[in-house]
């Protein structure tokens, strides 16, 4: 059987609304907040633990969806921490959004949940519909 890469949420929130999404857009990373707490902890080395080629869903204030891939290893952003970027993984984005109808049903339904933690995303086919709209949308 082949393997597949996870599929994860990436709200990243921020002070700002989307200060955060546009940051990771522009400088072509994905990541989350620091944090003393050994919540924070965890979050990170979770995500830390993700593979490279793990794919990535974000969502701008509009609501638009962008899909993303991880491309590196974690490492601290001091320039990211004023909109809670602390930790990045560098992350290929496609350079649009995705087409809302393209969109699989378990991303769009993690989503309407709610919600500021990276998750990973399990329901259904979601990582072969991902690594699909990926090959299709990436040329």
């Amino acid at each position: 059987m082949d393997t597949v890469d996870p599929v994860l949420r990436a709200p990243m929130p921020s002070p700002e609304p989307g200060a955060a999404v546009e940051r990771a857009l522009q400088h072509g990373v994905v990541g989350l907040a620091g944090g003393p707490d050994e919540a924070t902890t965890r979050r990170v080395e979770r995500f830390a633990g993700h593979p490279v080629g793990t794919f990535v869903w974000t969502r701008d204030v509009e609501g638009a969806l962008y899909l993303g891939r991880v491309t590196g290893d974690l490492r601290d952003d001091p320039a990211g921490s004023e909109v809670m970027l602390d930790h990045v993984r560098d992350c290929d984005w496609l350079p649009q959004p995705v087409p809302d109808p393209d969109v699989p049903a378990a991303v769009r339904q993690t989503f309407a949940r709610g919600g500021r933690n990276l998750q990973q995303i399990h329901p259904g086919d979601v990582e072969r519909l991902t690594a699909d709209l990926w090959q299709r949308l990436a040329r």
